[in-house]
């Protein structure tokens, strides 16, 4: 079977934070607070189906056992637990998540066969006001943080930062972080659906009672000197070029401006995703078209070769180093 860009059929979260307005890249959202659209995924709580071309209908995970390093490169499978090593989504923050962290992948009390949790963030769109938690002020220690924790005070340890449309966040394994009302986030990230929650606001959960908090393992896996996270203002002025917004030892993401034809090609080493942020166009192949648009997310196997985006868009390209 000849290779050829795959688009898949979201898995949509509810989430308490969540709400509808994933609705505006055209996708078709089930009744309640949607918060995270799984666009890509091939993990035990959300494997994607195939919805174009001879694939249709199978999902991420058949496509890996059926096809392996052809589709996804020599580097396109987690050494810990052999699934697609990455996971896209789109979040809709209507509310506040839950201040949280995440371990990286060699922290001893991971549920069995799961990955830590590096990850990325880049802002679809922002109400005026909008902010994000993002790391411990200066001179948090883990004891300064469990006393801030135990008296109900966390909010004083915490940075908050103002974001806009085109922000990029990088976030490592360790960084206290959490999303805010009023943004919306394209997120790239290790193939992980375990979170450590530290704070959440004292509200009931979607069933009406209080979500279960991660103290100890909160404590245990925060990077209290640092974890490497850096943010940026990703304005581009020129097309054909890639900016890289996060370059991590489980992904790379870049952004680019398409005006016109862009060609480019596959490596044998990684597949290559791509996430439209704004406009349209389509990905041209030798034996294909398929049209793009905001919010669509696609996965080029490593072994298509020559491929050129087309028309008039922004877009996200992640491969593995």
């Amino acid at each position: 079977m000849k290779p050829y860009p795959l688009q898949f059929q979201p898995e949509m979260k509810e989430r308490v934070w969540g709400g509808r307005a994933l609705e505006r890249f055209g996708l078709t959202l089930p009744e309640g607070h949607i918060g995270e659209g799984w666009m890509i995924g091939d993990h035990p709580n959300g494997t994607t189906k195939v919805v174009n071309g001879e694939l249709a209908g199978l999902g991420l995970d058949e496509i890996r056992e059926t096809y392996g390093k052809t589709f996804f490169g020599s580097k396109g499978f987690s050494e810990k637990n052999g699934r697609f090593p990455l996971l896209i989504k789109l979040l809709d923050c209507q509310d506040d998540l839950s201040v949280q962290v995440h371990p990286n992948d060699h922290y001893d009390k991971l549920p069995p066969g799961e990955l830590g949790k590096t990850e990325m963030w880049y802002v679809l769109d922002a109400k005026p006001g909008a902010k994000i938690i993002y790391g411990l002020n200066p001179d948090v220690t883990r004891e300064t943080m469990a006393q801030a924790i135990a008296e109900n005070r966390i909010m004083d340890c915490l940075n908050e930062v103002p974001v806009q449309a085109g922000d990029s966040f990088y976030i490592p394994a360790g960084t206290v972080h959490a999303l805010c009302s009023g943004v919306l986030v394209a997120e790239i990230q290790q193939n992980s659906d375990t979170t450590y929650r530290i704070y959440d606001y004292d509200r009931p959960g979607l069933d009406g009672k209080p979500r279960e908090l991660h103290i100890e393992d909160s404590l245990n896996v925060i990077a209290y000197k640092g974890a490497g996270a850096t943010r940026m203002t990703t304005e581009l002025s020129q097309s054909g070029e890639w900016l890289t917004l996060a370059q991590s030892p489980y992904f790379v993401t870049e952004k680019g401006l398409v005006q016109g034809d862009w060609s480019l090609s596959t490596s044998a080493d990684s597949f290559v995703i791509h996430v439209v942020c704004e406009g349209s166009g389509s990905i041209r192949w030798a034996d294909g078209e398929l049209a793009a648009a905001a919010g669509q997310c696609f996965l080029i196997p490593a072994s298509l070769g020559s491929y050129s985006l087309h028309g008039d868009m922004t877009v996200l390209r992640s491969y593995l180093p």
